[in-house]
């Protein structure tokens, strides 16, 4: 299996992260150090732009320069243009690029790195629109003020965006045709820490799904069944299951969703649990645990894309170990297709999202690498 990591950056910030940055510095110190703030990115969310042969990037960056597109035929980074419109705390974006066919343009929407003590300087995620056709940026409305956005879901069909907020965890519906939003309410109170996972998806009906915690204020913990599932659909309200993906070993509780992922074939998949596979029968609500491809060490499949050969692919493992993951979702099976590691040797850290070309090339977005600036990864499969 052959694998080229493509660098915006590259930078070797060799053990500063164990002996310094992790449970040593606030936000302000990564603003003083140029490496951390400007060379240490990870590419968060991708999108394919099949017109132009590009990959649009959601990045994180300190320095707040957060998106640039992949030139495909020239292995080219190319700035589209956001500093004219960017602020100081746009952070990322995070899983928020989408392409709506209607207008042809792309949106995105900011998430944040900074923390609350920064909460009444920073004015808030924005929702972005980026229009190719004269290559410009703008900023549409910020859905909550100092709120931010970890994640966008496209309803092409109903004209809207859901918005995934944090701080506060909310849901927030935007109307892309009279600009107003809908605060839908809170998928979490926080005391039981996060309970969103990397993204929300949409059904074969249209309807959102994504994960809310409950919070059992009478409780000194919230228990092992906190994590459940929500629904929404179309123009409605929040529906809170009171369910959620049972554990792997088949234990009281239910374990935390990492990502949703619909798949085309009327079922919606969701990861969890090292890296664990779970199909949800949206008519039923039957959920069935399938397997966790690596379950030997530390692991996650945060995303999942299919290729032209029907199978579904992402990067799974972690920390150094990842391995490309063929999903057959229609027999159930997986193979493990194997070690992502680049041109020069150099292994793939951990993947946040996957996108799949017509010409059968997975690209992943590398995040979150202790010791060096995250890359774009691409594979031919």
């Amino acid at each position: 299996m052959k694998a080229i990591s493509h660098k915006l950056h590259d930078v070797n910030l060799g053990t500063q992260w164990a002996d310094e940055v992790h449970f040593g510095w606030n936000y302000d110190d990564f603003l003083k150090n140029n490496d951390w703030k400007s060379r240490w990115i990870s590419f968060d969310c991708l999108l394919l732009d099949k017109k132009h042969d590009l990959i649009h990037t959601g990045i994180t960056s300190f320095a707040a320069d957060i998106t640039k597109a992949f030139n495909r035929k020239t292995g080219e980074f190319i700035d589209t243009g956001f500093s004219n419109v960017v602020a100081k705390y746009d952070a990322k974006f995070h899983r928020s690029l989408v392409k709506r066919e209607k207008d042809g343009c792309i949106y995105a929407a900011i998430a944040l790195l900074h923390c609350v003590d920064h909460y009444n300087d920073a004015p808030g995620g924005a929702i972005c629109k980026y229009d190719p056709k004269t290559n410009t940026w703008e900023k549409l409305c910020i859905p909550i003020p100092h709120a931010y956005i970890q994640n966008i879901t496209l309803d092409e069909k109903n004209d809207c965006l859901y918005c995934l907020m944090f701080p506060p965890e909310c849901i927030v519906r935007y109307d892309l045709n009279n600009g107003k939003t809908e605060n839908l309410g809170l998928i979490s109170s926080g005391i039981a820490g996060m309970a969103q996972g990397e993204n929300c998806e949409l059904d074969k009906y249209n309807n959102l799904w994504g994960t809310w915690k409950i919070t059992r204020a009478w409780a000194n913990e919230v228990g092992e069944n906190a994590s459940r599932l929500f629904r929404i659909p179309p123009g409605g309200n929040i529906e809170f299951f009171q369910f959620g993906l049972p554990k792997p070993d088949g234990s009281f509780g239910y374990v935390k969703p990492e990502g949703f992922m619909n798949l085309g074939d009327g079922y919606m998949y969701a990861s969890a649990d090292n890296g664990s596979i779970y199909r949800i029968d949206v008519d039923t609500f039957n959920i069935d645990y399938l397997f966790t491809p690596v379950s030997d060490r530390r692991s996650r499949l945060a995303s999942l894309a299919v290729a032209p050969d029907g199978f579904a692919y992402g990067i799974t493992g972690r920390d150094g170990k990842c391995e490309l993951l063929q999903f057959d979702f229609i027999n159930k099976s997986y193979k493990l297709m194997g070690d992502v590691v680049d041109q020069d040797g150099e292994p793939c850290w951990q993947v946040h999202y996957v996108c799949v070309t017509d010409d059968g090339v997975l690209y992943a977005g590398e995040n979150d690498v202790p010791y060096r600036s995250g890359y774009l990864w691409e594979i031919p499969l």
